[in-house]
Formats: C-alpha cells, sequence, structure tokens
C-alpha cells in the first residue's frame, strides 16, 4: 500500500501497480491516471459528488468507481455540510468575517457592521436531498418559511413545494443550493434566473461551483441586486491558475463583506472524513472479498 499525499507526477506513481485507488476531490482521476494504472480494479472516493472522476473512461477500462452517492441512511448522520451552509449564511447575514477583522485592526465601530436577521426571511432551497432536508430543519429553527424546489418528487416536514425552478426564485429571500452537478444543473442558474430572485438577496452555493454561472453572480453583486454571496465552491477550483482567473474571488477580495469563498471544506471535518472513510473502506473490503 502507498499513502499521500501526491502531486500530479507522484499520482501517476503511485497507481502503477494499485489494484484499487481511493482519493477525495484534491486529484482529478481522468483517463490519463486510469491508464497509468494497468491493475486498477475500483476506484474509491468517500464524497457524494464524482465530478473529479471521468466516470466513462473509469467505465470503459472495467473500473468499478464506488462513492458514497445513494447511501442515504450513512450520509443522513453527516452534518458537516449542512452545518457550514448554515455558518456561511450567518457569516454574509452578519458580516462576521469583515466585523471579526475590524475588531482586530480597527476601528472598533459597531454601526458599520448592522446585518441582517434571517427570522421571517424566506428560505428557498434548490435541490431538497441530504443536505437540503437537514438545511431546511435549520430554517424552521429560525423562523424562516422554507420553500424547495426538486426535479425527484421530495418532501420535508415543513416544507413548501414549488413546481418550478422560477417560482422557488421569485420567492426565496435566501437561496440555498444543494443540487448535484449533472448536464441538467450545469449553469442551471445563470443571469436570467438570478435576475428573477428579490432584490436584495442572498445566495450560498455548497454544491458544486459549475451549478451557478460565476461571472453572471458577480455581475447580480456589482449591480447591487443580490447583497450578498457565499460559496464553498468554484466551478474550476482544481484546475490550473483558475481560482487567480475566478471573477468571484476577486470580487470577494474587493467587497469581503458582500461575498464569501471557503476552499471546499464543507465536508471537511474530522468526524465526518473518519467516518465517510470508514465507511468506504468497509464497502471497498465487501467488494473486494466478494470478487475473491
Amino acid at each position: 500500500m502507498v499513502e499521500g499525499p501526491f502531486d500530479r507526477p507522484g499520482l501517476l506513481d503511485a497507481v502503477a501497480d494499485a489494484q484499487l485507488l481511493v482519493v477525495r476531490l484534491g486529484h482529478e482521476i481522468d483517463d490519463t491516471v486510469l491508464a497509468a494504472g494497468p491493475r486498477l480494479e475500483y476506484v474509491g472516493s468517500p464524497t457524494t459528488g464524482t465530478d473529479h472522476i471521468d466516470l466513462s473512461a473509469a467505465k470503459d477500462r472495467g473500473i468499478q468507481v464506488v462513492t458514497l452517492r445513494g447511501e442515504v441512511e450513512f450520509l443522513s448522520t453527516i452534518r458537516a455540510t449542512p452545518e457550514h451552509t448554515w455558518g456561511l449564511l450567518l457569516a454574509l447575514a452578519r458580516q462576521l468575517p469583515v466585523a471579526a477583522a475590524a475588531s482586530l485592526h480597527g476601528p472598533w465601530d459597531r454601526d458599520a457592521f448592522r446585518g441582517t436577521e434571517l427570522a421571517g426571511k424566506r428560505l428557498g432551497i434548490f435541490g431538497l436531498g441530504r443536505v437540503g432536508r437537514i438545511v431546511a430543519a435549520y430554517g424552521a429553527a429560525f423562523q424562516m418559511p422554507t420553500l424547495a424546489y426538486d426535479t425527484a418528487p421530495v418532501s420535508a416536514p415543513g416544507v413548501t413545494m414549488v413546481a418550478s425552478l422560477a417560482e422557488l426564485l421569485a420567492q426565496s429571500d435566501v437561496l440555498l443550493v444543494h443540487v448535484p452537478l449533472d448536464d441538467t444543473t450545469r449553469h442551471a442558474l445563470g443571469a436570467a434566473e438570478l435576475a428573477q430572485l428579490p432584490h436584495g438577496a442572498l445566495v450560498v452555493n455548497t454544491a458544486r461551483g459549475a451549478v451557478i454561472e460565476e461571472a453572471a453572480l458577480v455581475a447580480a453583486l456589482r449591480s447591487g441586486r443580490l447583497a450578498g454571496a457565499a460559496v464553498d465552491v468554484l466551478e474550476g477550483e482544481r484546475g490550473p491558475d483558475q481560482l487567480s482567473r475566478s471573477p468571484l474571488l476577486r470580487f470577494a477580495s474587493e467587497h469581503p463583506d458582500r461575498a464569501i469563498v471557503t476552499p471546499h471544506i464543507a465536508g471537511a471535518t474530522w468526524e465526518s472524513m473518519h467516518r465517510t472513510e470508514v465507511f468506504l473502506a468497509e464497502r471497498l473490503r465487501g467488494l473486494v472479498s466478494a470478487r475473491t
């Protein structure tokens, strides 16, 4: 067994004799990586998203990809991403990052950091899966009327389901994005969709960066139509030099009171990472045992 962390060349060397590769989101597992492991039988990732793995290339090479997608019962006990989502929302609504910085560097001016209360605001959830259901419960605790849109026939206590994304957007003072990334959700929130949100709305995305058109989000922020945005994900976060070219990161550096970006850490707690890795390891062990 060979353990990382690896850079790209190190990963290619490490898979040369491997039958099983376990990765998180830090590596892009494309056909080049898969081709470098002629003995690979399994690629495991303790994540629900798979956009860091070329599923088509893996299938063509007869490699089984094992993730946490679909493990609803187990994942319902993992709260890291919902908690981070709500933390981002609170930080955005109350300008916590800039207020904390000001307390250290001055001036001490409490009137400069008047925030907005969440109670009574309409909470819109785009995607009522595992994370969406949990944050809906948080919304109820904060006395926020909650609506949701999902293409699947789902429901949750205290949540009003709407028939279309347009209907959700029109009624969301706060929009939380919790859909997986696929062909139907890529750039689902562009300029036209963001314009349907009420003036002064807040947007939080802890799903995948490509669900929102980043340039459109920045334009809506610059125009003042959106009051703020907080994201844990960017579309080009794994590409070379993509972060330095991100318009949202540039906007956040100029307007930290209106935009917050964290480096895809929503699921990164000691507890969640340990439990998901153990769960994945048990699944892989069962698969390997069944084949021998």
